[in-house]
């Protein structure tokens, strides 16, 4: 049988999602209990990998067993033997030809920054500290030029191996917050690095490092040495994965984004 999983886990502890020979990862953690309950090993499909420090509100993985736990169970059986920043939000059964990660269609991501005098330790691991002053609208009127489909060549990592940097970017929306702000980004898919590439950039723009105005030509260059820095891991949050079309229509049609 073929389960599908929906995960949640704080990346603070984490190498990342996918499994490393050193370092520990969600991979390996869910693997190793998978494992145990099995008396083999029993590897896991992913609807997409997050990096070190990195978090996830909901993500998803696909798995497939010979044991006879009824479906109800299997949330319980998991959960009682993950670590403590690792939860199993539901388990379901699904087709056995079911690959999450080439039917799932898109995700949506959340930056966490905030601000102050000084840094608050509380938020350490969970938001990123940005101190500098920041005008909203030059952030948004850069953030409105990435909507669309585009070639992000300038905002991916160059260390990518995928040659197609063409992704569709459905809404980018900026959210103040209580002590700075969340930059919220629905796409096809993603490159590596490339939200908190994308970050980094409409920071500075808000900063008054770079003009609004030349996002396009930017964009356009499909150069990534234009674009160096990276926004730090620690603020980035996989927020949501959208099984279908339907789910994603529905949540683009419902996004409510205060102003």
């Amino acid at each position: 049988m073929r389960y599908l999983v929906k995960i949640s886990y704080n990346g603070s502890r984490f190498n990342g999602f996918q499994y490393q020979l050193e370092g520990r990862t969600v991979q390996g953690e869910v693997e190793k209990v998978l494992g145990r309950m099995h008396k083999k090993p029993v590897r896991i499909h992913a609807a997409g990998r997050t990096d070190s420090g990195v978090h996830a509100r909901e993500q998803f993985f696909h798995f497939d067993s010979d044991l006879k736990i009824p479906e109800t169970k299997w949330q319980h059986a998991l959960n009682s033997a993950m670590p403590d920043d690792i939860a199993i939000h539901r388990v379901q059964a699904i087709d056995s030809d079911y690959h999450v990660r080439y039917h799932s269609h898109g995700k949506i991501y959340r930056y966490r920054i905030y601000q102050g005098a000084v840094r608050d330790p509380f938020e350490k691991g969970l938001k990123t500290y940005y101190p500098y002053a920041l005008s909203e609208s030059k952030m948004r009127q850069a953030m409105s030029y990435f909507i669309g489909t585009h070639d992000f060549t300038s905002f991916s990592s160059a260390k990518s191996p995928i040659e197609n940097k063409v992704r569709h970017i459905y809404a980018f929306e900026l959210i103040k917050t209580d002590n700075g702000y969340d930059f919220l980004i629905i796409g096809s898919g993603f490159l590596y690095n490339m939200v908190r590439i994308l970050v980094a950039y409409v920071l500075e723009v808000g900063q008054g490092r770079w003009e609004a105005e030349k996002t396009p030509s930017i964009i356009a260059a499909k150069d990534r040495t234009l674009v160096p820095k990276t926004a730090p891991a620690e603020g980035l949050y996989l927020e949501r994965v959208f099984l279908d079309e339907k789910a994603r229509n529905d949540a683009l049609e419902n996004l409510k984004i205060p102003r």
